[in-house]
């Protein structure tokens, strides 16, 4: 019997002995990885959303400041994004031709089911008629 545990134990070294101990590892910072890698498609979605509501109201503001085409900027602030956004955008204006674009904000996050609007404002002074 001791001859046979000698002969088992010497063949095995110690890589042997740790065989499965990575996948166990990685499998307990998996979780951690995919909520690191969600965080960053979350950012991006963010910065997206807000970047279309600049857009928007870009465009919106511009049609409107323009006396030929007043009327037509919520259709022109929408059609200048991107169509997924686009469906749930108010845009409002007030003042002096002011464009404001609130787009909501889309989650990927499981348990979050929205993180808000991003809104941009913008101003444009009218035409001025030449003479």
């Amino acid at each position: 019997m001791k001859l046979l545990r000698r002969r088992i134990g010497r063949g095995t070294t110690g890589r042997d002995r740790d065989r499965g101990a990575a996948i166990l590892e990685f499998a307990g910072f998996l979780p951690i990885l995919l909520i690191v890698a969600m965080a960053g498609i979350q950012l991006g979605i963010i910065g997206y959303a807000a970047s279309q509501a600049g857009t928007a109201a870009r465009a919106a503001a511009r049609t409107e400041a323009q006396e030929e085409l007043r009327g037509q900027g919520e259709a022109t602030g929408k059609a200048a994004m991107s169509d997924w956004l686009a469906g749930e955008t108010v845009i409002t204006f007030s003042g002096n031709i002011t464009a404001t674009a609130r787009v909501p904000i889309p989650s990927v996050v499981p348990g979050i089911p929205d993180f808000g609007h991003a809104v941009e404002a913008v101003t444009m002074p009218p035409d001025q008629e030449e003479r």
